[in-house]
């Protein structure tokens, strides 16, 4: 009966989960425009040893979500438990942060209509997506995407949620055959089952090289120059 922490960072939400066996012990969860996971991760790290009434060396490994997402977020939930795993000579388990919210979803709607597409928010009208088929599979890589109507009309039917569904709310209204579950994230409680699965697999990561999966290049521009007086 594997005591897996489970930690999520990819996305505004900071979210933090231990569970035994898959079934959730404790939880933290906040969403903020002010990414706090740099502030709180270690803290609901904390609080959810203490609530269960265990230590960090009772854990027997610590999965964390690997994107796609924000850089700086999956950096931040990358170290912490990398730094865990290291410290505690337990094993790391990374787990893609659709997959998470695919899970997420499917414990409120358990039979979702059409291609089931997870969405997280990559700015303007784009969005990190992958499709998963009736059972749970997910289908391809995850990979950008523009949501406009020649979208939903190539993938109707389908289920869409996570905050980058969300934020397209009046296109899926107008659209014919897209159903939009709303408020749906990638909670760390939702990937205990996967987590317990994969280790029950032994199915671990190499913990020096786990890297994220940020879904594209970093957007960075040098300065200009400054001209002389």
């Amino acid at each position: 009966m594997p005591l897996i922490l489970c930690i999520e960072t990819a996305t505004k939400l900071c979210s933090v989960a231990l569970a035994r066996n898959g079934v959730v012990l404790a939880a933290r969860d906040l969403e903020s425009d002010k990414h706090v996971h740099a502030e709180k991760v270690n803290v609901f790290i904390a609080e959810v040893m203490q609530e269960a009434g265990l230590a960090l060396k009772d854990l027997n490994a610590v999965a964390v979500g690997i994107g796609p997402g924000s850089y700086t977020g999956l950096r931040i939930g990358l170290s912490a438990a990398k730094g865990l795993c290291y410290a505690l000579g337990v094993p790391i388990i990374g787990i893609g942060t659709l997959r998470t919210l695919h899970d997420a979803a499917r414990s409120v709607q358990p039979s979702p209509s059409g291609e089931v597409w997870p969405m997280i928010d990559a700015r303007r009208m784009e969005v990190f997506t992958q499709k998963f088929d009736v059972k749970g599979n997910g289908i391809g890589e995850a990979a950008p995407a523009i949501l406009d109507e020649a979208w939903t009309v190539a993938h109707a039917p389908a289920t869409v949620f996570g905050d980058g569904a969300d934020k397209a709310a009046a296109l899926w209204s107008g659209a014919v055959g897209i159903a939009h579950i709303q408020g749906i994230r990638p909670f760390a409680a939702a990937m205990a089952q996967e987590a317990e699965k994969r280790f029950a697999q032994g199915a671990f990561d190499d913990v020096a090289y786990l890297v994220p999966t940020y879904g594209k290049a970093a957007n960075v521009t040098q300065p200009k120059k400054r001209t002389a007086p």
